[in-house]
């Protein structure tokens, strides 16, 4: 009866990793022709009409009152803050640079977790963590060689490092919520708080949506869509079955995904010292997870 759940988990939170992979890809279109926050307010219109209208058909309703304050704070945190901080920072340097900064995101969840939520750190954990987050560095240096000389801003890693806690603050606030609220309504008010604190960009994404090419629109609607509503849903889904920290040790699988996405559907060419980076966060993933899937039972159990 607890593997079931436990297999579904995995297969949600891998549907999420992929997706989130996938945002870099349409990011790149879009992000040339919107702004920071008028990106980051599309993307969340998008994702709060679809998961309204699901959350309409399956009449789920409002959650409950214990919910909100974890919803709030990870709608503000993590649908808001980041979402704009990261487009705006990601402006100011090199994709390797941004990739290296803000997966220090995983590494405070788990610390945070363990402060806030008295989670455990497993040796398993910390050392996939470690070897995960090497890999992330690697493919960070191997992406920025071809960066621009000063490019690489204080103001841009600094915004890439707000980015990283606003993140990991919102994944732990927003595990508490699980605790009252389905994946589905704790996931659509975040959204929709996010969208609220996004709105003073709202006359800007008007503008910018007049003047920008269709493919640029497409790809802000997609992000709506796929990497936001259904990703963090099932982002959501997985989180309310696991721990913080092993949630956060997964999403190292996304630069190795992101390396194989970039190079078939944009046709670059990974080096071989992003690749060996790439295997490096799978592998400090897979150790990192290794664990709970030998104590499925346990893990399943405390997290319920």
């Amino acid at each position: 009866m607890q593997k079931q759940p436990s297999r579904l988990a995995l297969v949600a939170a891998g549907v999420t990793v992929v997706l989130w992979a996938s945002a870099f890809v349409s990011i790149r279109s879009a992000g040339a022709a919107y702004s920071p926050g008028a990106l980051a307010l599309g993307r969340l219109l998008a994702g709060s009409l679809v998961l309204g209208a699901v959350l309409l058909i399956r009449r789920e309703g409002l959650p409950p009152r214990a919910a909100w304050p974890g919803i709030v704070v990870s709608g503000l945190l993590w649908f808001g803050v980041y979402m704009v901080v990261l487009n705006w920072g990601e402006q100011e340097v090199d994709a390797g640079t941004a990739a290296m900064v803000v997966n220090i995101g995983p590494i405070l969840i788990a610390l945070l977790g363990a402060r806030f939520l008295k989670e455990s750190l497993p040796p398993r954990l910390l050392a996939g963590m470690a070897v995960s987050f090497a890999g992330a560095v690697t493919v960070g240096l191997s992406m920025s060689g071809g960066a621009s000389g000063g490019h690489a801003s204080v103001l841009g890693v600094a915004l890439c490092l707000i980015a990283a806690i606003a993140y990991a603050g919102g994944v732990v606030a927003q595990k508490p919520a699980l605790a009252h609220g389905s994946a589905l309504q704790v996931t659509t008010f975040g959204c929709l708080v996010g969208a609220a604190a996004c709105l003073p960009f709202a006359g800007q994404l008007v503008e910018e949506a007049g003047r920008a090419p269709l493919s640029a629109t497409l790809n802000m609607v997609y992000l709506g869509i796929f990497p936001t509503a259904l990703a963090f849903t099932t982002w959501a889904y997985a989180l309310a079955r696991t721990t913080a920290g092993r949630m956060g040790a997964t999403t190292y699988a996304v630069p190795a995904l992101v390396v194989l996405l970039a190079w078939g559907f944009l046709g670059e060419l990974p080096a071989a010292l992003t690749l060996a980076g790439g295997a490096l966060c799978l592998a400090g993933v897979a150790v990192s997870r290794s664990r709970a899937r030998a104590s499925v039972t346990a893990g399943t159990a405390e997290s319920t």
